[in-house]
């Protein structure tokens, strides 16, 4: 089984905001939701552009590049251009940490 890596301090990503962190090699948005916190890999499928420089619209992540918009929660495409969904990362928060766990092991 992967292991579990820290990716922020709870309180550290303000809300409707993310963190980028590296796994396994991936660049992966950490997102935090009205406190609940959510790991999307951080590429739009359309093009390619890095999600986390783009903004969050309600529950969504938009791509800076077309407007693409992503489910935070589960990944899946939710507006056009894209229609291929994100990979999304187990998140647990322990002992005052967010962490993330590579299930693509």
């Amino acid at each position: 089984m992967s292991q579990w890596h820290a990716a922020a301090h709870l309180g550290e990503i303000p809300d409707r905001r993310c963190k980028v962190i590296s796994l396994n090699g991936s660049n992966v948005a950490v997102f935090n939701l009205d406190g609940a916190y959510y790991a999307l890999e951080d590429l739009c499928t359309h093009l390619g552009s890095d999600l986390s420089s783009g903004w969050v619209e309600g529950e969504h992540a938009v791509c800076p590049w077309h407007l693409a918009e992503f489910s935070i929660r589960s990944g899946a495409a939710v507006k056009a251009p894209a229609y291929e969904g994100v990979h999304t990362f187990p998140v647990r928060v322990r002992d005052g940490i967010v962490e993330v766990r590579d299930d693509r092991e």
